[in-house]
């Protein structure tokens, strides 16, 4: 299916685009959450239109995530958690966890920028994981878990 990306999109494409891509991934993501739109004649003509401004709404989101990424910089993450009397966690610390910890901070992350690529976190210990917060803003984060007392 050929759609026009309105925003970039990881190992896709930039806002402008005219790309081609399964059903699928379109109907049920990119169109609906208005990442992308139909690539038919009246859209091609109604995105020239509107590129400017969706080029510079883009350019806001890049750089409040460029602002986001150094307040996350310093940021050291503490998430105390229930643990057996051997010393293991009774459950798993996941991304949801890990975006309410940093709320508390005062700073809006939402779950689904957070990265584990080795699944959540099972054990004890200090752990750097990588927050998208735009496609070309990656920024690394120090998360400790700890026993509760």
């Amino acid at each position: 299916m050929e759609i026009i990306l309105l925003e970039k999109i990881s190992k896709l494409g930039d806002p402008g685009d005219l790309v081609i891509v399964k059903p699928g991934y379109a109907r049920n993501f990119l169109i609906p959450t208005g990442k992308a739109i139909r690539a038919n004649e009246e859209n091609k003509a109604e995105y020239e239109q509107r590129k400017v401004s969706l080029e510079k709404a883009e350019l806001e989101r890049k750089s409040s995530a460029v602002e986001l990424a150094d307040k996350l910089k310093s940021l050291k993450i503490s998430i105390p958690v229930p643990v057996s009397e051997e010393g293991t966690l009774y459950g798993s610390i996941g991304t949801r966890e890990i975006s309410d910890a940093i709320n508390i901070h005062g700073l809006e992350v939402e779950k689904g920028t957070i990265r584990l690529p080795e699944g959540t976190l099972k054990e004890l210990g200090e752990y750097q994981l990588d927050i998208e917060l735009h496609p070309e803003v990656i920024q690394e984060i120090s998360v400790t878990i700890s026993a509760e007392e």
